[in-house]
């Protein structure tokens, strides 16, 4: 795939890291940066959360220097309060704005917000509109399917977002009511990349470099979101890559490796969320980082139980 560009921001390479809340913040986006990402994005951050100063958000905006180009989510359902909240945060140093309608999570749809959005296609224009005239900055949409297999709109959606000014939209190949189960539909990424003239990136399924190939030809897309894919697997990054250019896979992380990559990444948890939050946070990313090793079921028992890194790293010497 060729470097990819939204708006005015020129992309090293499409391979983008898609935003999970609670999985892609600053420690886990600079692993996945070192391995060659073209686009990080952040964990989507309330835009009421920020009218109100909520104390929690400030954290969900760091960004450093060496992780950046970087896309900053915002989600919510007031055209107003979303487009001051962007203006408010622009002078942060994120490249491209991405607003949220794909979040399929109960509480958020119950608000109107995420993925129910979708079912209000003149209120996307509204908040489309009103954000991309608010900020200098590129605007990029998220969207899914449809919110269910009744209401399957992603190209009217896409349309929409691309007449109020959206720069790309991503296209997640599921309904909300899928969440992130069954397959994902990849032809109506094709469909929306038919539709539309702004760049279109592909979400949903991509777990290997062959599988991001396949959904490049089938849909014709001009970048590809990785998101489960990547837990506890920053490395697909470079697998990409390496097979982009050589049709080649590089080889997969010794144990070694990937025990290293765990306390480096517990490291960088407790630098920026202290002891107690970094080393909670760093139980899920071991079950993913340890998933199919041998003993991996009973490694994971212990690393519930470890409050301290030294802890942690005498748990991970039996790999």
């Amino acid at each position: 795939m060729k470097q990819l560009k939204i708006g005015n921001v020129l992309l090293e390479n499409a391979y983008i890291l898609g935003p999970m809340a609670g999985v892609t913040d600053l420690p886990f986006r600079l692993l996945c940066k070192e391995q060659g990402a073209g686009l990080l994005c952040m964990e989507m951050v309330s835009a009421k959360a920020l009218l109100y100063h909520n104390k929690n958000t400030e954290s969900l905006l760091q960004i450093h220097p060496e992780e950046t180009p970087v896309s900053l989510q915002l989600f919510g359902s007031d055209p107003k309060i979303i487009s001051e909240m962007a203006k408010r945060i622009e002078d942060r140093p994120f490249a491209i704005l991405d607003i949220n309608m794909g979040c399929p999570v109960p509480k958020v749809v119950r608000n109107g917000e995420g993925s129910a959005l979708m079912k209000e296609p003149k209120l996307v224009y509204d908040i489309v509109s009103a954000v991309v005239h608010a900020i200098k900055k590129p605007v990029t949409v998220k969207i899914r399917k449809g919110f269910d297999d009744g209401h399957v709109n992603a190209v009217e959606i896409a349309r929409i977002a691309e007449e109020a000014g959206a720069a790309a939209i991503a296209v997640h190949g599921r309904t909300r009511e899928q969440y992130y189960s069954g397959k994902a539909d990849w032809d109506i990424i094709r469909q929306v990349k038919e539709a539309v003239r702004i760049p279109v990136i592909g979400n949903g399924d991509v777990t290997s470099a062959e599988r991001a190939v396949a959904m490049q030809e089938q849909t014709g897309c001009d970048g590809i979101m990785v998101a489960r894919g990547t837990q506890g697997n920053p490395w697909i990054f470079s697998e990409l890559l390496s097979y982009e250019e050589s049709r080649m896979l590089p080889s997969r992380p010794s144990v070694d490796e990937i025990r290293r990559t765990m306390l480096r990444h517990a490291r960088l948890q407790i630098h920026y969320k202290g002891d107690y939050l970094g080393i909670r946070e760093m139980r899920k990313h071991v079950a993913w980082y340890t998933k199919g090793l041998h003993g991996a079921a009973r490694l994971r028992e212990k690393i519930n139980q470890a409050a301290s890194y030294e802890e942690l790293e005498k748990i991970l010497t039996v790999l």
